[in-house]
């Protein structure tokens, strides 16, 4: 048997908080976690053509800062020599997870602040889960590919609009052994994982855990990892029937059938080219209103969601007009902080990193933050290659939503929740599009 001109490695360690550290994705309402439903993971990755190494490394937190993926990339670098500008770290967004990253708004008025202890820990796992990949790499072959799960099978779509635009894409990359064992699969999808709500407070990773169920119940061998994608207006919201397990659970399989369809009829190869790009984007940011004027519209939403919520409105009716005082809310808690000169959730992450993998003929551009799903797809369509994926909260975050000038003009929880203009999303797929024109 000829080598192959691919080596790979893949490995996987357990990032499930302890006892009683806060969940993060709903930082209005403060969750010490009572326990582990199921476990937090972080993989990797890594790839070498015999010229350019890389890794991917994959969280099931909430957000990661570009800070400590600096302090990942020097330390995985200098223990496995893997170029610190070739690993792409990315965070998975579940809900019901930690971050480690500080917030950019509800620190001012609630106190969720990031756990350094949990966030350090997180650290040294994803230093040693590249490690452990480079250790046990091995002769290989890849694929990429994508297949669809949507609305249409009740999984999820625009949050903003139940029929507005939406990303259905499942895109999989397959990894082999030269003997056909599947080693690897990389899952690609674009939906908030937000299944559960913030009435749980239990450790999860919400649907891309069960995604990971579903994979290795069909290749008990491989390490599965999970990409977010551009999911910033992309929720289970209009598409669930419930804020439970077992809807994330029936999500999550539906997304695995799926990507095991596109697996199981991948072409694969050795002959696999590598190639990194990246560029640090200055982001612009927004213009504060009136101090007065963002107090008194928040609490002219707050009153409207009570008044919702106890007349026994439908249970969409009353979270909407709920993100919508939120939202109200964040703006007033954002200019608290800009009162005060608390600015690490904007200072840890900026500039801003706009990242690009080349493997084989498919390219990973890596955002930070969350993003709309029409930045993701602006930069499908305007790149040189067919098989382009788009993933966030990837190598750090935002300080807010990169939500589209519309959105900004409509107003609403995201744009709200924002430091950003409807320019700093364009500004992204700017750079994005750049640097895939220069690798094409």
């Amino acid at each position: 048997m000829a080598l192959s001109k691919l080596e790979a490695g893949t490995a996987l360690l357990d990032i499930s908080p302890e006892k009683g550290i806060s969940l993060a994705g709903y930082p209005h309402h403060l969750r010490p976690n009572t326990g582990v439903h199921d476990p937090l993971y972080a993989a990797c990755l890594y790839l070498s053509d015999g010229q350019t190494e890389l890794a991917i490394v994959t969280l099931d937190i909430t957000g990661i800062s570009k800070k400590h993926v600096q302090s990942i990339r020097k330390r995985a670098s200098e223990q496995n020599g893997i170029p610190e500008g070739h690993i792409l770290v990315c965070a998975s967004h579940t809900h019901s997870a930690p971050r480690c990253t500080p917030n950019n708004n509800m620190d001012a008025l609630k106190g969720a602040t990031m756990n350094e202890q949990y966030a350090s820990m997180v650290k040294d796992a994803c230093v040693q889960v590249i490690s452990d990949a480079v250790s046990t790499k091995f002769p290989a072959e890849l694929g990429t590919e994508k297949g669809f799960c949507g609305r249409e099978q009740g999984v999820g779509g625009n949050r903003r609009d139940p029929m507005g635009i939406s990303d259905p894409e499942v895109w999989v990359i397959g990894v082999r052994d030269l003997e056909g064992r599947q080693r690897g699969v990389l899952v690609k999808y674009a939906l908030h994982p937000t299944f559960l709500h913030s009435d749980n407070f239990f450790v999860s990773a919400d649907y891309p855990g069960n995604i990971r169920e579903y994979i290795n119940g069909m290749y008990p061998e491989a390490v599965f990892l999970f990409a977010q994608g551009t999911s910033g207006n992309q929720s289970p919201r209009y598409f669930r029937s419930g804020k439970t397990f077992a809807e994330a659970k029936r999500a999550g399989h539906a997304i695995g059938k799926e990507a095991q369809r596109v697996l199981a009829q991948m072409e694969y190869t050795d002959d696999v080219p590598l190639s990194v790009k990246s560029k640090e984007v200055h982001i612009e940011l927004r213009d504060f209103p009136d101090r007065s004027e963002a107090e008194a519209r928040a609490e002219q939403l707050k009153q409207a969601w009570h008044a919702l919520r106890d007349s026994g409105a439908p249970e969409t009716d009353v979270w909407n007009a709920e993100l919508l005082f939120l939202g109200a809310e964040d703006t007033v808690s954002m200019m608290m902080l800009y009162e005060r000169g608390e600015l690490a959730g904007l200072n840890d992450n900026s500039p801003m990193e706009v990242q690009v993998l080349g493997i084989g003929d498919a390219r990973i551009v890596g955002f930070p933050g969350e993003i709309f799903v029409e930045f993701g797809i602006t930069v499908q369509y305007r790149s040189p290659f067919p098989k382009t994926f788009v993933v966030e909260l990837a190598n750090g975050a935002l300080p807010g939503y990169a939500a589209t000038a519309r959105a900004y003009t409509e107003g609403g929880y995201e744009s709200w929740n924002s430091m950003l203009t409807g320019r700093s999303g364009e500004q992204l797929v700017d750079a994005a599009v750049q640097l895939l024109h220069e690798m094409s």
